[in-house]
């Protein structure tokens, strides 16, 4: 995957950030709109349990799985299989935190941003938290999810501004959309770390997806 790849996948055009956001790294920033397919499997295999590409289909990501003591581990890898982003969620923790390191790290010197549910009596739609490593006292985001995960249409917000970096939505360029796989764009804003919206979205999979589970394990157990 290089930058000329990228710059094809988009037609639409917005005017790049004053400062980037670069998070994770300063070479997932590029000067123009980066669009992005998310394959999510419906059933697990090997290649992982995520596949991100381009809209022409060159990989991007893949993201692997496991359970490692009491959390969900996920490991984002680029196209070369390198580890470039380490996912864990805390399990037994109520806003559904999760936690990003580089590579596949856990150290606490790796961390770099935090993720977790807004509010715990939010019934509809999707909102979430992100707080980078150094704001450990977590009184105002660095970043905001908003909207809807049925409906695959979320925006990301530069804090608590009006400012949008990346929004997630149903249609997308892909020619198809395979059967067993859940499949759904993104775009990416110009000056903008697509490698931590891409780990964003799928943390937002992930809280959304187990309380989806819950919710309807509860309801078979309680007729």
């Amino acid at each position: 995957m290089n930058d000329r790849s990228l710059m094809m996948a988009s037609e639409t055009t917005y005017p790049p950030l004053a400062n980037p956001v670069a998070v994770v790294s300063r070479k997932f920033c590029t000067p123009y709109v980066v669009d992005l397919v998310i394959v999510r499997k419906l059933v697990a295999i090997t290649e992982g349990r995520f596949l991100v590409t381009d809209v022409n289909g060159n990989v991007v990501f893949r993201v692997k799985g496991s359970f490692v003591s009491a959390h969900e581990h996920l490991v984002l890898n680029d196209a070369a299989s390198n580890a470039i982003v380490s996912l864990q969620q805390k399990i037994l923790t109520a806003h559904r935190r999760w936690q990003a390191y580089r590579g596949d790290n856990s150290g606490s010197g790796d961390l770099i941003f935090m993720a977790k549910k807004s509010s715990l009596m939010r019934t509809h739609g999707t909102e979430l938290d992100v707080f980078l490593a150094a704001n450990t006292r977590e009184e105002t985001c660095d970043f905001k999810v908003k909207g809807s995960w049925l409906e695959r249409s979320c925006t990301i917000y530069a804090g608590n501004s009006t400012t949008v970096i990346a929004q997630m939505h149903k249609d997308h360029k892909a020619q198809s959309v395979v059967l067993g796989k859940d499949t759904f764009g993104i775009t990416v804003y110009p000056n903008v770390d697509y490698a931590l919206i891409v780990a964003l979205v799928v943390i937002l999979e992930e809280i959304n997806e187990d309380a989806f589970v819950a919710k309807h394990s509860f309801a078979c157990t309680h007729p």
